[in-house]
């Protein structure tokens, strides 16, 4: 590969160095899979993204987008962090007021919302109940009595998540979940803050890597997006609201959620450019 811009982005952040840190590079046609997917487990970070020309004309640029174990078809921190990078080595959306990103799940808009960057939620693929097996299954995980968890369904835009309410913000926070599981583990917490505080929801996320480890992501954009969708279908939000993510880390994660006139969900959120170079070998 020769030497190529990259960048290192906070997305999701409330201050310096509170969100979740994305690895953005421009890759150009001659780097391959395999390459992108050694680069990503040497970053060790949750996703990094790879900005490519785009082979849908509607599109303004394409990103590719790997966890430590695979290529995903969707995700919403790489979304808004690449596109932020996109932004800052120049690149010029064809509509003024709207970006679209090519990735595997397809189009998805992207729209400047004045400091912040906020994609459309793509549509869920997956809804519905878990099978009580598999719901008992993730109560293990969680180490929690299947009593405390107030609901359980499929909220999968690509990744795979389960969503998984909780009585309120304090037993999301309380929750310590297995750290080590011998099947794939991808799993969203839902609690609800109390009134007054600056944040309505509370979330977290969990999801297993190659060595079947069970991790914590910082901030999670494609989960929050089912959530938000969600939490609108069910009644639980009839407005926009501002969920907190990544406090058990440590971090300050903050998803600004709204929803238009037509219902669809916007999953915004501030990016900051931490470091920039040039990636070479």
């Amino acid at each position: 590969m020769t030497a190529q811009p990259g960048w290192l982005v906070d997305v999701f952040h409330d201050g310096a160095y509170s969100g979740n840190p994305l690895a953005v590079v421009i890759a150009d046609e001659a780097l391959d899979t395999a390459t992108m997917q050694a680069m990503t487990r040497w970053f060790n970070l949750s996703e990094t993204a790879f900005l490519l020309p785009p082979t849908d004309a509607a599109a303004d640029y394409r990103v590719r987008i790997f966890t430590l174990e695979r290529e995903l078809p969707f995700a919403g921190h790489p979304t808004l962090g690449s596109c932020h990078a996109w932004l800052a080595n120049g690149g010029a959306p064809r509509d003024p007021a709207r970006i679209v990103q090519q990735c595997g799940a397809g189009l998805v808009p992207i729209r400047r919302d004045g400091e912040r960057l906020a994609f459309a939620a793509p549509p869920m693929i997956r809804t519905g109940a878990v099978d009580a097996a598999h719901a008992a299954a993730i109560a293990r995980v969680l180490h929690l009595d299947r009593s405390a968890i107030k609901a359980m369904e499929y909220m999968d835009n690509g990744p795979g998540w389960i969503g998984v309410l909780l009585e309120s913000a304090d037993a999301v926070r309380r929750v310590v979940p297995m750290r080590h599981h011998p099947g794939r583990v991808e799993i969203g917490l839902i609690g609800l803050q109390p009134a007054g505080h600056e944040t309505q929801w509370e979330i977290r996320t969990f999801f297993s890597d190659a060595h079947h480890s069970v991790i914590e992501d910082p901030v999670t954009g494609s989960f929050n997006a089912s959530a938000a969708q969600w939490l609108k279908a069910t009644g639980r939000v009839d407005s926009g609201y501002v969920a907190a993510q990544g406090t058990e880390l440590g971090r300050r994660g903050r998803v600004f959620v709204d929803y238009d006139a037509d219902g669809q969900a916007w999953i915004g959120g501030r990016c900051r450019t931490v470091l920039e170079g040039r990636m070479v070998g």
